[in-house]
């Protein structure tokens, strides 16, 4: 076929893929022969149009051969774990949109607890199942870190020839924009004064992982010259690994141009109980909150700034309160917040938090004062004083003795250990229901511990018995697929049927809860043969 023949190709090859779109009762093909069926003849006449099209190609380089897949050395998953993983990454485009879910559990939210246990376990993700699995996590990025641990360095070899798995080249071992070894003194260097911006918090983050110091060390070899937004992303990187080792370098950053900047490093030395700058706070706010002795029953006075001058704003003190704020209550709360816990025993006459917590304050100042040392508590991980700010269970449902609002009270369960916070949470269950538990639950531990995953089922019993619109529980049921022990499954198996309806309970209650828990123990019982599937032997 010599070179110009090509242009004359294009339109017949072009009325053909036009005669086949319309159809040829509509439209007669050129050259095609009239003694046969049309759509034959436009078929045979494709054929040799493809023929004369490939045979005007001129010949080239062949590609490159592409290099194999890198090995992957841990050991196969278990066969009855692999065809788990392609039923999960199967559904994963179902959905049941916004109706009625029905009994059937939610496997896509069951993924990502299947990739941490198949992760945790050292198995090696199934070479046929990778396109899936790249699928899933680029559609959601909260499965991207564990689905790329699980999928190992072909995961990088795959993201190479698709741009659709670009993300794993950013994110994955081993690719395109991997960080160097903190070890590496030279590409860490390197990377540091060349990457970009991510790469750079990435590697920061990193290297303050593996050695504090050395990030710190990094840091300061540039500060000076970083755009003030970048000196805060870089500063609050610095949080992982805090140490009084820090304060000098946080010190310097309190005389930043930035106020941002400097509110950052105020608050990361305010976490150092022994800071300078958290003694300087303590001073402050000691001159605020004292005992007065002249009452009856021991009473916490407060007297709140009168002006913010500029050494507290030099601290991270921010002097224009916000909309409907008072200013001095402002001040007052950001002093208190600063403070060590540890000084107030010895300012407010040796007592304990829990003490110190009870006693009265004066002029409708116990709010803002107990809000500050609630942020305190957070901010300084302190768990007794999050107990005492938390009170009892039985504490009216909008906060303890110090939290004002329930996210207060998450913020303080926090800082406990996972045991003592479902013992607390199942209290506040027990005695007030779930309605308002579901911030609660989100900080604890999965599986929930046996006590948590007790009261929850019951509180959800009762809500059945009551007629409770059952809709309102959704959400609390949805936690409870994912994080109820699977050994609860059978201790469910009484609330499956459909209960007798009162005649003030909504419509077809009855039948949404049966369903629901059948769902839930469905769900418990699939997450339950999960777990044994990855303690299988390995592939051979």
């Amino acid at each position: 076929m010599n070179s110009a023949s090509a242009p004359e190709a294009a339109p017949v090859w072009e009325e053909l893929v036009t005669a086949a779109l319309l159809g040829t009762d509509r439209r007669t093909p050129p050259g095609v022969r009239t003694d046969r069926e049309a759509p034959v003849a436009l078929l045979d006449a494709a054929a040799v149009e493809t023929v004369r099209r490939r045979a005007g190609l001129r010949p080239a380089r062949a590609a490159d051969r592409l290099e194999p897949a890198p090995e992957d050395t841990r050991p196969a998953l278990p066969a009855a774990a692999a065809r788990r993983l392609a039923l999960l990454l199967a559904d994963r485009a179902g959905g049941t949109g916004g109706g009625r879910r029905g009994t059937a559990p939610d496997l896509m939210e069951l993924l990502p607890q299947w990739l941490a246990a198949a992760g945790a376990q050292g198995w090696a993700a199934p070479a046929h199942l990778l396109p899936a699995l790249l699928d899933a996590a680029r559609g959601r990025t909260d499965l991207r870190p564990a689905a790329l641990r699980f999928a190992g360095p072909r995961a990088v070899w795959l993201a190479r020839l698709n741009p659709d798995w670009r993300f794993a080249l950013r994110a994955a071992p081993g690719g395109d924009n991997a960080l160097p070894s903190p070890d590496d003194d030279a590409g860490v260097q390197r990377l540091w004064q060349e990457g970009l911006f991510a790469e750079r918090v990435a590697l920061l983050t990193t290297v303050r992982a593996h050695d504090p110091v050395a990030a710190r060390e990094l840091l300061a070899t540039t500060w000076a010259t970083e755009r003030a937004e970048d000196r805060l992303m870089f500063l609050d990187s610095l949080r992982g690994g805090l140490g009084p080792a820090d304060e000098p370098f946080l010190e310097r950053a309190l005389a930043d141009r930035s106020r941002n900047v400097r509110a950052t490093a105020a608050e990361l030395l305010s976490a150092l109980p022994g800071s300078a700058l958290a003694g300087r706070m303590a001073v402050r706010a000691g001159a605020c909150v004292a005992i007065d002795r002249t009452q009856r029953t021991p009473t916490i006075a407060v007297e709140a700034p009168h002006e913010c001058d500029a050494g507290m704003e030099r601290d991270g003190v921010v002097p224009k309160a916000p909309a409907g704020r008072g200013e001095r209550s402002w001040w007052l709360g950001q002093l208190v917040e600063s403070t060590p816990l540890g000084s107030w025993p010895g300012r407010l006459g040796g007592r304990t938090p829990a003490a110190i917590v009870a006693l009265p304050v004066a002029d409708d100042w116990q709010a803002e004062l107990h809000a500050a040392w609630c942020r305190a508590a957070v901010r300084q991980r302190d768990a007794e004083w999050a107990r005492a700010l938390l009170g009892t269970p039985a504490a009216p449902e909008a906060g303890g003795p110090g939290a004002v609002s329930l996210a207060e009270r998450a913020k303080l369960l926090g800082t406990l250990e996972a045991a003592e916070r479902a013992e607390w949470v199942a209290g506040f269950i027990a005695r007030h229901g779930l309605s308002e538990a579901f911030q609660l639950l989100g900080v604890c531990a999965v599986p929930w511990a046996a006590p948590l995953g007790r009261a929850v089922v019951d509180a959800l019993n009762i809500a059945r018995d009551a007629g409770s619109y059952p809709w309102s529980f959704s959400g609390v049921m949805g936690l409870a697929e994912r994080c109820l022990d699977p050994a609860e499954a059978d201790r469910l198996d009484g609330l499956l049927a459909v209960p007798d309806e009162a005649e003030d309970a909504s419509p077809g209650a009855g039948g949404y809860w049966a369903e629901a828990f059948q769902r839930l123990v469905t769900t418990l019982r699939l997450r339950a043969s999960m777990a044994e599937e990855l303690r299988a032997p390995a592939q051979a």
